[in-house]
């Protein structure tokens, strides 16, 4: 009898305890139980809002390749590039290599200022930001300077990258173009030097290498 007194004792104590931690401290409970409802609904509003925002981008790149098809350039370019600076890494890196394959920019600066505008605003991983640095390089080595080509490939030919055999086949062939074969021949060299590389890749430039001591 006696120890259920007591231990009826102890539970209106703990419950004393609690209520008298509830009473001190209510206002922070609902603080923090607000907060962290505010936060729920604001993640689900994110979430939906960039949701959309993928479905819209999906949408208006379907359209663009629409009026492409039916010869609507001038609508299908403008589309692209307002897909371009909604900065999502993969519709706007798409509508910028479609503008590229179809040819729908003549100004060759504007294009590289895409390109830097992609680079710059948007995240890839290495792999892809390398195939973006390479198409810009290529597009660039019709116009830019020497030293701004090889600064562009720097991250390419000074790394382990995928794409490096690409960049140094790139500035082979830009000083072959220009006439300065010896140079041509120590990029053309560095591509030889790459281990596993294709064999096919490996006798165009052999082939190349030859051509230049003719």
């Amino acid at each position: 009898m006696s120890e259920n007194l007591f231990e009826s004792g102890q539970d209106v104590t703990k419950k004393s305890k609690i209520k008298q931690f509830y009473e001190r401290n209510k206002i922070k409970i609902f603080s923090v139980l607000f907060s962290f409802i505010v936060l729920l609904i604001s993640l689900s509003i994110y979430l939906e809002v960039k949701k959309n925002k993928r479905t819209a981008l999906s949408e208006n790149y379907i359209n663009a390749r629409v009026y492409i098809a039916i010869g609507e350039k001038t609508q299908a370019t403008k589309l692209l590039k307002e897909i371009i600076f909604e900065n999502d890494s993969t519709y706007s890196t798409l509508s910028l290599f479609l503008i590229l394959n179809e040819n729908l920019l003549e100004d060759q600066k504007e294009l590289s200022n895409l390109f830097n505008h992609i680079l710059e605003n948007c995240k890839f991983e290495k792999e892809i930001s390398d195939l973006i640095i390479f198409k810009k390089a290529l597009l660039e080595s019709t116009f830019v300077s020497e030293n701004k080509l090889l600064k562009s490939l720097k991250p390419l030919t000074n790394s382990e990258s995928l794409w490096k055999h690409h960049a140094l086949l790139l500035l082979g062939d830009y000083y072959v173009s220009k006439k300065e074969n010896i140079k041509a021949r120590e990029f053309y060299s560095e591509i030889l030097k790459i281990k596993n590389l294709h064999n096919e890749f490996y006798n165009r430039t052999q082939i190349r290498l030859e051509l230049t001591n003719e």
